[in-house]
């Protein structure tokens, strides 16, 4: 604005005077703004204590999980073991002892181990029924069944073969099958006639390895 006289310097006055004004509003405006957000926080703080502000970070950071390893050699030699063919040709008869209960034990295993395993020394931890199976079947089962429990770390397990009461003949159809079948298995240390209260001539205990 050009001042030329007197009269000019009264509308400035004026307009420098609203300027003031306006500014001082705006001032009190953001001091009382100030002031409530202090109450604001004072309040906040009495009420839920003390505060630490937490760190601001761009981004976070999540740790992978690193696949668990497959067992491929393990898994191939399982299915090997599930090819397996236990063979009904081997003559059995030479490879069992000449006692009443015809039992087993493998070279290197002591007379001393069969007589524990006959009077119970081991507890038994697992059974296998093959009642009712056919050959390949009955095969088929205690192929996997010597094997899982070596893998678990068994010692003594009974095979139920039956008496072959309900056969033709009234002729135990799978009881050598089962000792031929057993001979083959390397996991089998031995095997004796079940004790009468184990099951008698219709079952076989059963010593492993016990290497998982």
């Amino acid at each position: 604005m050009t001042v030329r006289s007197l009269a000019d310097l009264k509308p400035l006055a004026r307009e420098l005077a609203a300027a003031r004004l306006a500014a001082d509003v705006e001032r009190e405006r953001i001091a009382a703004a100030m002031r409530l957000a202090e109450q604001e926080r004072r309040v906040f703080e009495l009420t839920v204590g003390p505060v630490t502000p937490l760190r601001h970070v761009d981004r976070v950071l999540h740790e992978l999980e690193q696949p668990a390893p497959e067992p491929r050699q393990r898994q191939a030699d399982e299915r090997a073991v599930l090819l397996q063919a236990l063979s009904d040709e081997i003559d059995v008869d030479t490879l069992l002892e000449t006692d009443e209960t015809l039992s087993f034990r493998r070279e290197g295993i002591s007379v001393e181990v069969v007589r524990k395993l006959r009077r119970g020394h081991w507890a038994l931890q697992a059974q296998l029924d093959l009642h009712g199976l056919r050959r390949d079947g009955a095969r088929e089962a205690l192929g996997q069944f010597i094997h899982d429990s070596a893998r678990r770390g068994l010692r003594c397990v009974r095979v139920v073969h039956g008496k072959g009461h309900g056969s033709p003949g009234r002729e135990p159809v799978l009881k050598g099958r089962v000792r031929r079948w057993l001979v083959q298995k390397n996991e089998v240390l031995a095997f004796v006639q079940a004790r009468a209260s184990d099951g008698g001539a219709g079952a076989l205990m059963v010593l492993l390895s016990g290497t998982p």
